[in-house]
């Protein structure tokens, strides 16, 4: 009951049947767990049974031992018997000593009063150690028997009737081999011929006397050759059914082996690969001799691969793979792993003991790399994230007790992504700040949707002024994000994060129906309104429909068209030039006017200007900055304002901070004019009182 209810309480909370909270069991660890079949346990294993099974067999040998002997030993009994019965006879007649010439001269017995003691006898008494009783098998006899001084085999108190010196055997083989040496080992079991152990068999007799009669226990030979036989045949077999176990063991451990050299083999370098890399570098890191020492891990990344197999070939760029690995290894030493992980990107792992001397040797490789073939000029980028000594509470190095080389080559790719616009080679480091940035990333887009249904967001308006009349005729809207948590966030530490995580589609109809609402309320209260110019991201453009949603936004509100302006940046127009036309002309049939922002940052704007049936060109800020003078600067903003003007374009400068800057463009014909010497961007209701003004003020 208790389980089928964690089960009801787990779908409910994972409807979908996601296995959330359950522990991933990587395929590194799979590995170490299949890995742990070592070779010497099995083969440990196969001794320990081999030595079973031939204890087993001479357990069977012994009890097979013991049987024969107790049957051997039921025949002397009755010889025995039958020697005491005549005694017994002449004992009842008052002959019994007279009975002697009866008996063969080989018959030798003992007359014993109950004490054991000898009163009568008949031959040597050759008697040895103490009488034992056997039991007889078959039947309730008991026999009472004495080992004699000639044959010691047999033992009182064993768990078998004989020794383990197998001295009846031994003296066969001897006997044997005096005669037949030189066919011992062809006629043992076939021998016929049974040889005699004496031994001394105890009957009772009348009048609480006993007999011990010298009887000899014949044992046929060709029973035990035929025991031996056996037991060594099995022996045999046992032994080779456990070798061929071990050679296939040893088959399959070898087996096992290669098929983990092709498991960490790469299929492009023939080298290690990525898994024998993360396995490696934490066995490395984990070491207790290495835990003093600090190491890097590298994140290696060719270029210009893809446009190596663009001009050439797949084939061909993976050859310059090889080149690369082998020139890696070259730079590698003892403990210092590396693999090649993915396309063009290889990993490694250095010692950072010296800084200095870790940076030396990334720049001495990169150097070696860009030299793997001279026809062509190759560049590599490198991310390195330093894996530093572990300390304790008291500031003392204390062994590495997990390491997770994953998550520190992830690091080094997050250094490497910094420098990937970059087009020549070089190195960088992964910092707490990158940790931090991070963080942020993911608290904005933890906070992004709750902040805009919030309306955290706030409209700052930057007002456009005339350069000769000083009046204002226009602004642009700009977002601020008013976060309860950290206060009032300038669009640059959110706006990109937007851009790349596709949230920047709702900010900017956020916006749009947050500014055609403020140019209403404007409006009906009776001020001067201007056009204002809002952002919309080229992520829009995918949308076949994008200048009737704004219609739509626009209308909702209530706001006159030509009171919003759309603004673009230019690097939107680098996207489907067919779908920009469309869009834009829809939007100027609506009554929207529609501007390039950023015009001069890229390397298309005239390509632009010729297709784009634009209203307003905005001159990039970085036109107006760097030293004053710039006649080269001058004669490019002219130039673009009289071809703005030839195109029926109105033109804006942005970034403007001085007065001369304003007197230039003000000559030039500039029509409007956004920067810091006019205003800063202001909230909405500083807005409303630069709009009440006629002039800006001197």
């Amino acid at each position: 009951m208790a389980k089928e209810k964690e089960t009801k309480d787990n779908r409910k909370k994972n409807p979908r049947g996601w296995p959330v909270g359950k522990k991933r069991v990587t395929k590194i660890q799979r590995f170490r767990r299949l890995k742990k079949n070592h070779l010497a346990g099995a083969l440990i294993l196969f001794v320990v049974i081999a030595l079973f099974t031939h204890l087993v067999l001479a357990v069977f040998a012994l009890v097979f031992l013991n049987s024969l002997t107790a049957q051997k030993l039921r025949t002397c009994y009755e010889s025995a018997r039958t020697v005491a019965r005549f005694y017994e006879q002449g004992m009842v007649s008052g002959k019994s000593r007279s009975m002697k010439p009866v008996f063969d001269e080989d018959v030798v017995y003992l007359i014993l009063d109950q004490n054991g003691k000898v009163i009568d006898s008949s031959g040597e008494d050759t008697r040895a150690g103490e009488p034992f009783p056997v039991e007889l098998p078959g039947s309730t006899d008991v026999v009472t028997v004495t080992a004699d001084q000639s044959t010691d085999f047999l033992k009182q108190g064993s768990l078998f009737l004989f020794d383990l010196d197998y001295g009846m055997l031994v003296r066969y083989v001897n006997h044997v081999k005096a005669d037949h040496d030189s066919r011992f080992f062809t006629d043992f079991a076939n021998d016929n011929r049974s040889i005699a152990e004496p031994v001394w068999i105890t009957v009772p007799l009348v009048k609480s006397l006993s007999m011990a009669v010298q009887t000899n226990l014949y044992v046929n030979m060709r029973d035990l050759g035929l025991l031996v036989a056996f037991v060594v045949g099995m022996s045999v077999l046992i032994l080779l059914i456990i070798l061929i176990l071990i050679i296939s063991k040893i088959s399959s451990f070898v087996k096992q082996r290669k098929m983990t050299t092709i498991f960490f083999m790469d299929e492009v370098t023939d080298r290690h690969n990525w898994m024998w890399f993360i396995m490696r570098g934490n066995q490395i890191l984990t070491k207790r001799q290495n835990a003093h020492r600090r190491y890097a891990v590298l994140d290696i990344v060719f270029m210009n691969y893809r446009n190596f197999c663009v001009c050439h070939s797949v084939s061909e760029g993976e050859e310059m793979l090889r080149c690369v690995d082998f020139v890696i290894g070259k730079h590698m030493g003892k403990d210092e792993p590396y693999a090649h992980y993915a396309s063009a990107n290889f990993a490694a792992m250095m010692n950072a003991d010296v800084p200095e001397t870790l940076d030396e040797r990334i720049w001495a490789l990169i150097r070696d790399l860009e030299q793997i073939d001279t026809e062509h000029s190759f560049s590599f980028h490198v991310g390195v994230d330093i894996v530093d000594v572990s300390l304790d509470a008291q500031g003392h190095v204390v062994r590495r007790r997990v390491a997770d080389v994953e998550n520190d080559y992830n690091n080094a790719c997050a250094a490497r992504t910094t420098i990937a616009d970059k087009e020549e080679s070089g190195i960088a480091y992964f910092t707490d700040k990158m940790v931090e940035e991070q963080r942020w990333m993911d608290t904005v887009r933890e906070r992004q949707q709750k902040a805009i249904e919030g309306e955290e967001f706030l409209v700052y308006y930057q007002p456009k002024y005339d350069p000769r009349t000083k009046m204002l005729c226009g602004a642009e809207a700009l977002i601020r994000w008013d976060s309860p948590e950290d206060g009032l966030i300038p669009p640059g530490r959110f706006i990109p994060i937007f851009e790349k995580n596709g949230f920047i589609t709702k900010i900017d109809h956020y916006m749009l129906s947050h500014v055609a609402r403020d140019q209403k309320a404007w409006l009906d209260a009776g001020y001067p309104c201007v056009p204002v110019s809002v952002n919309v991201s080229r992520a829009h453009f995918v949308e076949n429909d994008l200048a009737d949603q704004i219609r739509q936004i626009v209308d909702e509100a209530g706001t006159p068209h030509e009171l919003i302006e759309i603004e673009l940046t230019e690097s939107a127009f680098f996207d489907d030039k067919r779908a920009m036309i469309k869009t834009i002309k829809a939007l100027k049939d609506f009554g929207f006017s529609v501007s390039m922002d950023d015009f001069g940052a890229g390397y298309s704007s005239l390509n632009s200007l010729k297709d784009m049936p634009l209203d307003v060109l905005k001159l990039d800020a970085d036109f107006f900055r760097g030293e004053d003078g710039n006649d080269r600067g001058k004669i490019v903003v002219s130039e673009a304002i009289r071809l703005a003007k030839n195109l029926h374009m109105r033109t804006v400068a942005e970034g403007v901070e001085i007065e001369e800057q304003v007197d230039f463009l003000a000559d030039q014909g500039c029509d409007m004019i956004q920067g810091y010497y006019f205003s800063k961007p202001l909230p909405k209701d500083d807005y409303v009182g630069r709009m009440l003004e006629k002039t800006q003020s001197e």
